[in-house]
């Protein structure tokens, strides 16, 4: 009859298996290599498989090892959720919500998405970091951040563990500086060899853009490129050129930067995502702004 399974023994297998070998295992885990594998004998008598068959002065999981170091692997990935999320209660002060915004997500949209996390019954304590996605997501594996805004998912093929919580979506729209004197055409022929300022490269509507105008036949002349979408539309209000924007931000572009509406860039919708160390967000502040989400984009 086998006993029942010792969760001390299966974390040492965990960090056996994610270590790569006894010896580095023993040495994060202060043990001495031959208690550790004493320890890993232990577990496997007790569940009556081999975890593990040496392969020269390796170790390399057997099948049954690579089916409980997937469930291990998601136990103690939980496990270090729930410390976090325990840590974040408030104890007599208010409740930290730490928030990375990747550059490429427009300032207004941002203010919108993360608002409702103050409004909670609870107070809120708000900390904004604004960079790129690659830092932030850094930041947020090692517990720094609560979630990342970013207009994309997390990259697949991450080392982090990280899940993208999808928020919603707003049309793209072209704008265009009061001033700038338009061709009488109708759009978006209007825009055919006039000047035109884009998000940068990493924008994956940037590259929906350029197909859409090939679509109708239109060149405009590119004459900036920005990761931050506040410097692209200040250069806009300024006469540089027209530029694409989400149609949720509308009235913000017509007050602040003296923008008009010109039209839809075809289909062409902007993305919003939270990412999170979580599967399930557990952080109030990540669940008001999940919530919220679609009132939140709505058109102005």
């Amino acid at each position: 009859m086998r006993r029942a399974l010792n969760y001390k023994h299966l974390h040492y297998f965990w960090a056996v298996a994610r270590a790569g070998g006894v010896t580095r295992a023993a040495e994060k885990l202060h043990l001495t290599p031959q208690t550790l594998s004493g320890q890993l004998k232990q577990l496997e008598e007790s569940i009556g498989v081999l975890l593990f068959t040496p392969v020269g002065k390796r170790l390399q999981l057997t099948e049954a090892g690579r089916v409980a170091y997937s469930y291990a692997d998601e136990m103690f990935s939980l496990a270090a959720e729930l410390g976090e999320a325990l840590k974040a209660l408030p104890a007599g002060r208010a409740l930290s919500f730490r928030v990375g915004v990747a550059d490429a997500v427009p300032k207004s949209v941002a203010h919108r998405l993360i608002a409702p996390a103050q409004q909670l019954a609870d107070p809120i304590r708000l900390l904004c970091r604004e960079g790129k996605l690659e830092n932030l997501l850094a930041e947020l594996a090692l517990h720094r951040l609560d979630c990342v805004l970013s207009i994309r998912p997390a990259p697949s093929g991450l080392s982090l563990r990280s899940y993208s919580h999808t928020l919603g979506s707003s049309p793209i729209g072209l704008y265009g500086p009061r001033a700038l004197q338009l061709p009488d055409l109708a759009f978006p022929h209007c825009l055919h060899g006039q000047p035109l300022l884009l998000p940068s490269e990493d924008s994956p509507v940037r590259e929906q853009l350029m197909e859409w105008f090939e679509e109708q036949r239109v060149v405009p002349h590119v004459v900036g490129e920005f990761d931050d979408t506040a410097l692209m539309k200040t250069f806009a209000r300024a006469g540089a050129g027209v530029f694409p924007a989400p149609i949720a931000i509308r009235g913000e572009i017509d007050h602040v930067y003296d923008g008009l509406l010109l039209g839809l860039a075809g289909g062409i919708k902007e993305s919003y995502y939270a990412i999170s160390s979580e599967r399930r967000a557990s952080h109030p502040g990540v669940r008001a702004m999940i919530d919220a989400a679609a009132d939140a984009l709505a058109n102005p």
